[in-house]
């Protein structure tokens, strides 16, 4: 009998994800607010987010192993309390340098809280549904980017921004109470059994993981970060429109990924990569019809919707959940840099491809096409196939002969 998910918790990680990201990229979306509020160019409340990343890439790997001899609960919930002061004090600051002070203190935050979701979620089930699990938690990824930027962005034109900030602050206070009720609790690692993190990434298949994050998040932020460009260049302005097709086609994917992935984790990772590969030649080629743009879209965001959770998945499937938050914080730091250096690339293709826009596709389809032939040779411990015992999948552990990580 298949044991049922404790969704009290799983939902209260979910929403500790969703609140994560809000606090990360709101500022994105009120930029022209902030900007008049702070008294600073649009430019420098755009560094309120690059700060944020900076900081929550620098933390990740030391914070998590510096905390690792610590019970899980109280530095989840001291991340999350860690969060509702800083968007408090976003929210009622009127100077710069102290706003930017605690956008830095919030990356730090972040990087510790992202080090531990998937680690938290996967002991709290058994091993045949980990899958399902990570799917729940790391749906308020995608819940947050489809839904509460946009709905988030959209209140602040009638309660303002500050006023958006201490809401999210609210919902993390909330949350607190909420990860203390529902949330297990587990001991922190020894240190006579803890594995230095330098080891962890050393284990057959971490690097093999991470490199196909890398190339995931290189190739989805030169397209995503420039996509109203795109879309202008395509004949079809209404940027909106194509980011909510996006956004509402990624939940799509989070969805199916969780309904295949303790059965078929391999086969869905390459398909969703396949998908990924195939959607930016119909971008490149076709993109100026807006039926074709928006299919294609549609496509490229339910296969990186799923993408991430079965990354995540298969590297706790290697570290073991007991190495999973210095794993994490390993693939965390790692996502921050494609994300950092995806943006990066794309603008230059942007400024000084001769196609300009219309050269994003073709920057992104090897870099998808390289993560696709990684899965498809990574089948000894990254990716292996799946494995029965008395017709019914017991772990992802076990491999088919051929390939290497």
């Amino acid at each position: 009998m298949t044991a049922k998910l404790p969704y009290g918790g799983l939902l209260a990680l979910f929403t500790a994800a969703f609140t994560a990201v809000l606090t990360e990229l709101l500022p994105a979306g009120l930029l022209p607010e902030m900007s008049r509020g702070l008294r600073v160019s649009e430019g420098r409340v755009g560094f309120l987010v690059t700060g944020y990343a900076a900081a929550s890439f620098l933390a990740a790997i030391p914070l998590t192993a510096a905390l690792r001899g610590l019970r899980r609960r109280p530095v989840l919930v001291g991340a999350i309390a860690g969060f509702a002061l800083c968007n408090a004090v976003t929210a009622l600051s009127t100077s710069y340098p102290l706003t930017f002070g605690a956008r830095l203190l919030a990356g730090v935050m972040g990087g510790t809280m992202w080090a531990m979701l998937a680690g938290h979620a996967a002991r709290m089930v058994p091993a045949e549904r980990r899958g399902r699990a990570l799917a729940v938690v790391l749906a308020g990824i995608t819940v947050a980017l489809s839904f509460g930027i946009p709905a988030a962005t959209a209140s602040a034109a009638f309660l303002g921004w500050r006023a958006t900030f201490a809401a999210v602050a609210a919902l993390a206070l909330v949350l607190v109470v909420w990860v203390s009720r529902y949330v297990p609790d587990f001991p922190g690692e020894p240190a006579a059994s803890r594995v230095p993190p330098h080891r962890i990434a050393a284990l057959p298949g971490i690097r093999a993981v991470l490199a196909i994050t890398l190339l995931l998040l290189l190739g989805h932020q030169v397209m995503y970060t420039y996509l109203a460009p795109f879309s202008e260049r395509a004949g079809f302005g209404r940027t909106g429109v194509v980011l909510f097709v996006f956004g509402a086609a990624t939940v799509v994917g989070i969805w199916s990924v969780g309904a295949l992935i303790d059965r078929h984790p391999r086969a869905t990772l390459l398909a969703a990569l396949g998908l990924l590969t195939a959607s930016m030649p119909a971008l490149g080629l076709y993109g100026g019809t807006p039926p074709v743009l928006l299919t294609a879209v549609a496509v490229w965001g339910v296969a990186f919707g799923g993408a991430p959770t079965l990354l995540q998945t298969a590297l706790i499937r290697i570290s073991g959940p007991g190495d999973a938050d210095v794993a994490t914080s390993l693939q965390t730091t790692v996502y921050n840099a494609g994300i950092a250096a995806g943006s990066l690339a794309g603008g230059l293709v942007l400024e000084t491809a001769g196609g300009g826009a219309g050269a994003l596709p073709w920057t992104a389809l090897p870099l998808f096409a390289a993560a696709l032939a990684t899965v498809a040779a990574a089948r000894r411990y990254a990716f292996p196939g799946r494995r029965r015992d008395g017709g019914r999948i017991t772990a992802w552990a076990g491999s088919s002969p051929g390939g290497s990580d």
